[in-house]
């Protein structure tokens, strides 16, 4: 995917995925009732590379690259990074916290890019209006979410909501190695070779709770979702994303998921919308388009010398 295509598309991707990753807390949470984090990210990683593997055949993509075998370890970073540790991280703490205050606490992970870009790649920092639009971003994301953690408080512990944010950190480390490694590669060879490398990860971790898991429907299905869309779908869409806009920007969908969570709230459970809802959500679109304005051009400067000549 080439980084001068319009913005535009990359910008539809990111309503796409943050509509996909709005609902996939709640089928992380109804998933870990019959299987441990471990068998949850095995079993999401299984089905998402079947998905895209059937994904990628049916629009007659190469399965295999010929350079594979020179980005096994990239892959496996890839893997580790944005899939093994955080999927683990994030089940894990979804037995002890709320879906909900999961989803906020992931919504750290443009801050995490933030700060890492600013010294992993100098070239492409965002400017201090971007940097506003992060903390504005976190800031509605606060309002939106503050009257339900008064009303409920904030269940589970502390380990727990470290363990996210352990995981909203692990996916900005993951964006930034794409980004400087694997800026390049095709988002159907990055997306399937992090998915494999993830299946292969997995299974030595998750062999152990294999026995211990529960085969309930609803809880499989919240799996197949999981994979299919929530993997295998989104990568497509975050690493378009990724080449087309960068990372900060990329990583900035995060905000916007508690947003998608709540319209997934009142289509499906007709739960109502209060107006510090509003506000939040008013806040949040309010820094991502600040986090989205970008850099104008600096004028070339042009020698004292060649002014005076012409």
């Amino acid at each position: 995917m080439s980084e001068s295509r319009s913005p535009l598309l990359a910008y539809l991707a990111l309503i796409g995925l943050a509509l996909i990753w709005g609902a996939s807390f709640l089928f992380i949470k109804v998933a870990v009732h019959d299987m441990s984090p471990t068998a949850l990210t095995l079993f999401r990683s299984v089905s998402g590379c079947v998905a895209l593997a059937v994904f990628v055949a049916a629009m007659r993509k190469p399965l295999i690259s010929p350079g594979w075998r020179k980005r096994i370890i990239q892959f496996a970073i890839l893997a580790l990074t944005g899939g093994l540790l955080p999927w683990i991280a994030i089940g894990w703490g979804e037995e002890h916290i709320s879906s909900g205050l999961a989803s906020v606490l992931n919504s750290t992970t443009p801050f995490w890019a933030a700060v890492l870009i600013y010294f992993v790649i100098p070239a492409e920092r965002p400017s201090a209006l971007n940097y506003a639009g992060v903390l504005i971003g976190l800031a509605g994301v606060v309002i939106l979410v503050a009257p339900d953690l008064v009303r409920q408080g904030i269940s589970g512990d502390l380990l727990a909501a470290l363990a996210v944010v352990a995981a909203s950190f692990s996916y900005a480390v993951s964006a930034m190695y794409q980004r400087l490694k694997l800026r390049g590669l095709s988002v159907y060879e990055v997306s399937l070779g992090q998915l494999i490398a993830t299946v292969l990860l997995a299974i030595p971790v998750a062999a152990p709770a294999l026995p211990t898991v529960h085969f309930e429907w609803l809880s499989m299905l919240a799996v197949i979702g999981l994979g299919v869309f929530g993997s295998g779908v989104a990568y497509l869409l975050y690493y378009y994303m990724m080449n087309t806009i960068g990372p900060v920007r990329a990583t900035g969908v995060t905000l916007l998921v508690p947003v998608t969570a709540v319209i997934w709230g009142v289509l499906l459970l007709h739960e109502t919308v209060s107006l510090p809802m509003v506000a939040g959500m008013i806040v949040i679109l309010a820094g991502i388009v600040l986090t989205n304005v970008r850099r104008r051009p600096r004028p070339a400067v042009v020698p004292e010398s060649e002014t005076a000549a012409a």
